[in-house]
């Protein structure tokens, strides 16, 4: 079932309560392999395909990876034997970039590591550059061939290593990489997405000394063993936003639960600009943002930027909604490119987006109707859905694979929130 059929229009109501993070739990998964004979307890794990992907990666490696229960937020239990496979799954790590996680905790423990260059989303340019350069600097010998890398340290050594970019995929190999190394290593101006700090907290629970200090630079001690740990996923800050830009879109009231306010504070800043209307409701049984029905939201600027700055990965969504603001907007993406390619799919349905190099000019519409429009990628889907909520008419949204790489039961959560929407099946399956 790649279409999901819209029927917009009508007001959100009610209440949502925040997935685990994708984008946390992958590299805690990853970072099981460190363990020799022992196990991994992770919590709030969601129910994704890319979470799927990283399982299967892990169970070819030899990892036994069992989830308990079926639902939201389950616990996952990984039981790694004292000897794993170093050679990473062709047809595995192809379909997600985030396998080449893998690369950092397979070094350091196997002494050596093969891993095809990863695939993913269509948005641009993502190299593993930065992943080698460092993993080069703790001593591996790394080659390229063939479209694989091959990396190999009898054993890396603690070093100072500066990040020409704050990469969070090369933050987090390098942290995992630092695990078993000679002595300290320095990673400086590193990313400082709280996914880092959720990395951090579960090599702190396996018996690492990890020092994130919240400035961009983190120390890792190299130890010589690790042991059984646990920890739990953080709520995924870019579905929370999304769901609070989907109520604000229709101008609805919505609830979306178990979310760290401190982690979207770029979202609230720009929507507080905008004149949008909510509030943060903090609980010791969880926080939440509370959205309120206001007509037109006030045009804005913004610029993508690393955490703590406007998140890359919820500019689309931001995009669909500025889409609809009283006045022209202008948003420069500063991160990846080619992250505009939803903007014509968007301007089927009546919005008016001009793309002007790494800037959207965004020119705010009377309303937005109902298209068949497809998604280029993950966020980009999660964008043209917001759109498709808030438009007069039917909106079909094609190749759905893609945000259901990174939104959990999307259709039914909708459907509590009073949206009309619904999976059609695809040609083979009629």
């Amino acid at each position: 079932m790649n279409t999901m059929r819209i029927s917009g229009g009508s007001p959100l109501k009610g209440k949502v309560r925040t997935q685990g993070a994708k984008n946390a739990a992958l590299p805690v998964m990853a970072s099981c392999l460190l363990l020799k004979g022992q196990k991994m307890i992770l919590d709030n794990v969601p129910h994704l395909q890319d979470v799927e992907t990283m399982m299967e990666l892990l169970r070819s490696l030899g990892v036994a990876v069992a989830r308990e229960g079926n639902k939201e937020g389950s616990k996952v239990v990984f039981d790694v034997p004292e000897t794993v496979s170093w050679e990473a799954s062709d047809a595995l790590v192809r379909k997600m970039r985030a396998s080449s996680l893998v690369l950092g905790p397979l070094l350091a423990r196997c002494g050596q590591a093969v891993l095809p260059l990863p695939g993913g989303c269509s948005i641009g340019s993502r190299p593993i550059d930065l992943h080698l350069k460092g993993l080069t600097q703790m001593g591996a010998k790394i080659e390229i061939r063939n479209g694989f890398v091959y990396a190999q340290a009898q054993r890396l050594r603690g070093r100072r290593i500066y990040l020409d970019f704050p990469s969070v995929g090369a933050t987090e190999n390098l942290m995992m990489a630092a695990v078993f190394a000679m002595g300290e290593t320095i990673i400086e101006n590193t990313a400082r997405e709280p996914e880092i700090e959720n990395l951090a907290a579960a090599l702190r629970s396996m018996g690492v000394q990890v020092d994130t200090e919240g400035t961009g630079c983190i120390r890792v001690k190299g130890v010589e063993d690790v042991h059984d740990c646990s920890e739990r996923v953080i709520p995924d800050r870019i579905e929370a936003c999304t769901y609070i830009l989907a109520g604000i879109m229709t101008s609805g009231e919505i609830t979306v639960e178990d979310v760290i306010p401190e982690h979207i504070d770029a979202l609230l800043a720009k929507l507080e600009e905008a004149g949008a209307s909510f509030s943060v409701k903090r609980h010791k049984s969880g926080n939440a943002v509370v959205v309120h029905p206001v007509k037109k939201l006030k045009p804005i600027s913004l610029k993508t930027m690393p955490f703590p700055g406007f998140p890359t990965d919820l500019q689309p969504q931001m995009v669909a909604a500025l889409t609809l603001s009283n006045g022209v907007s202008f948003v420069e993406e500063s991160v990846f490119q080619a992250r505009f390619l939803y903007a014509a799919e968007l301007n089927r349905m009546g919005a008016n987006i001009d793309i002007k190099g790494d800037t959207a000019v965004i020119r705010g519409v009377g309303r937005l109707d109902g298209a068949s429009v497809k998604a280029t990628d993950l966020r980009a889907g999660a964008a043209l859905i917001l759109a498709g909520l808030a438009a007069k008419g039917e909106t079909r949204v094609e190749n759905m694979e893609h945000v259901l790489r990174g939104y959990e039961k999307v259709e039914s959560k909708l459907r509590a929130l009073g949206a009309d929407v619904a999976f059609e099946p695809n040609e083979r399956e009629r």
